[in-house]
């Protein structure tokens, strides 16, 4: 018998449950609009939406228009004076009342990233569960973070559209907890309408914060240049953050850039292949569409045999499918390594990528196979990839120097730890890197020659949760480090001039311990 999707989670019974929960993101006629000036508003010029799960229609995006946004950065400005003279003690109240009642709504927006982005169930209940609790911690602790510091203004959010709950939501709520006003550009590839439901929410708990959707080209003058915005955080692809960069250089103006770059896990006298397997299915999580995937394997030559059938073992064992199929009512959603990738777009890429990389000379050694049983006969799967990698990936491929973001790995094999450190360094910084070796002490050592803010030894690295920093070393980060303490600083001024400690152009100020 052929699956069905879980009656839970068809998505004509989610809408009709965010219709319940927040009617006032809707237009009479069931449309979406954005919220500016204090209230939802303006449905823009809609955009049609699909769902990577199967190509379905999701409704339309309200696109916005410069003028439009300007109004909602205008009004964002008007608020924040207000909002900073507000104690610090009913801002705590204002932001606890709003995870209050957001955590009744962590199942259907975790249902609705299903739909929106391609998540498991359970990736969209730890995006949204993870904002959550992180905000939380930071509404326990903030006195002692943020002391007598003060806000810098307007923050302005432009983020990607793989975490709008744990990076984006996360990073909107601490930044209105330390005093500041708030605008969001919704990501245009997904998530619009779960971060809908989290605005209203916060919203309703008096919180100034503003939620625009609308194309970047369009909005980038107003969200990053506009006098009116104190500080930019910026989450994407480097050749968007090169420009916000560049636009940024002559501006006495706040920001964090966080951009991608190629994390290396690097390989050399090991014998722990068993901890490198359960590392390696790990890593596929969201079908590594991460910024802190690990898609470059360096590994020492002589340990290739064994690197490939640990990788071939562990790949092999993983699903990837439809994350809304069960076989009948009633049954678990099911347990699957990923769903599809973002888009059909995203998909053709990869596959011109792979393609371009075999062109040049790498050779493939997995190329994995999509299950029929865990899709609906006749279904669209044009945004499902199942993982494919390749060995002696050269220099002229596309590849070489940029993260795929999604299901490909590239291998590269070194004869000496040279070669390992140069491989590793490839991308000119990193976010995270990791150094396998039976021999921790040298692992630690070489470490310290990898430009990336974290390095594991013998571990995967992650962004972090709560008091964890996190940044960028190179080109995969400019501006202020965020996460735990630093995060209060970077969207906070000090009384001194302390300096905030980053990556910034003439100076990198790294905190003690990453």
């Amino acid at each position: 018998m052929p699956k069905i999707i879980a009656p839970e989670v068809e998505f004509s019974k989610l809408v009709a449950d965010l219709k319940q929960a927040v009617p006032e993101i809707f237009t009479a006629d069931g449309g979406y609009l954005n919220l500016l000036e204090g209230k939802w508003q303006e449905p823009g010029q809609p955009k049609p939406f699909h769902s990577p799960i199967d190509g379905s229609d999701l409704g339309s995006l309200p696109m916005l228009q410069h003028d439009q946004a300007l109004r909602a950065v205008r009004a964002a400005k008007a608020e924040a004076a207000a909002w900073a003279a507000t104690d610090l003690d009913e801002r705590k109240r204002r932001v606890q009342d709003c995870l209050d009642h957001l955590r009744p709504h962590i199942d259907l927006v975790s249902k609705l990233l299903i739909w929106e982005i391609g998540k498991t169930y359970k990736l969209g209940f730890n995006d949204i569960d993870r904002a959550v609790e992180g905000v939380q911690w930071y509404v326990d602790n903030i006195e002692g973070m943020l002391g007598d510091r003060k806000p810098l203004g307007v923050v302005s959010n432009i983020a990607s559209w793989n975490y709008p709950m744990s990076v984006l939501m996360h990073a909107v709520l601490v930044q209105v907890l330390c005093g500041n006003s708030v605008i969001a550009k919704a990501p245009t590839d997904g998530g619009f309408i779960s971060l809908s439901l989290t605005f209203a929410i916060a919203r309703r708990a008096g919180l100034p914060v503003t939620l625009v959707s609308g194309p970047g080209g369009e909005l980038s003058d107003v969200l990053v240049k506009d006098p009116a915005v104190d500080c930019l955080s910026f989450v994407g692809g480097r050749y968007n953050g090169r420009n916000i960069a560049d636009a940024l250089a002559s501006q006495d103006k706040r920001y964090m850039l966080e951009m991608e770059g190629v994390n290396t896990y690097g390989i050399w006298n090991y014998s722990q292949w068993d901890t490198l397997a359960d590392q390696l299915t790990k890593g596929y999580d969201y079908g590594k569409q991460r910024c802190t995937a690990y898609v470059r394997w360096v590994v020492e030559r002589r340990l290739f045999p064994e690197f490939l059938e640990t990788y071939t073992k562990a790949i092999s064992s993983l699903k990837i499918g439809n994350p809304t199929l069960v076989d009948k009512a009633g049954d678990k959603l099911p347990d699957l390594a990923f769903g599809p990738v973002i888009n059909a777009h995203q998909a053709e890429d990869l596959d011109r990528l792979y393609a371009d990389a075999l062109k040049t000379g790498a050779i493939p050694f997995y190329e994995g196979k999509l299950d029929d049983s865990l899709f609906l006969p006749g279904q669209d799967r044009s945004a499902y990839r199942a993982p494919r990698a390749l060995v002696g990936l050269p220099r002229q491929a596309e590849l070489y120097f940029k993260e795929p973001f999604g299901p490909i790995d590239s291998v590269v094999l070194v004869d000496r730890v040279e070669e390992l450190v140069g491989e590793m360094n490839i991308s000119n910084g990193a976010l995270v890197t990791a150094l396998g070796s039976d021999d921790e002490q040298w692992a630690t050592r070489t470490g310290k020659e990898l430009r990336a803010f974290k390095v594991g030894i013998n571990k995967l690295r992650s962004r972090g949760d709560r008091e964890e920093v996190f940044g960028g070393l190179g080109e995969s980060w400019k501006g202020a480090f965020v996460g735990g303490k630093l995060l209060v600083e970077a969207v906070t001024q000090g009384s001194h001039g302390q300096p905030v400690l980053g990556n910034y152009p003439d100076a990198i100020l790294l905190p003690e311990k990453a």
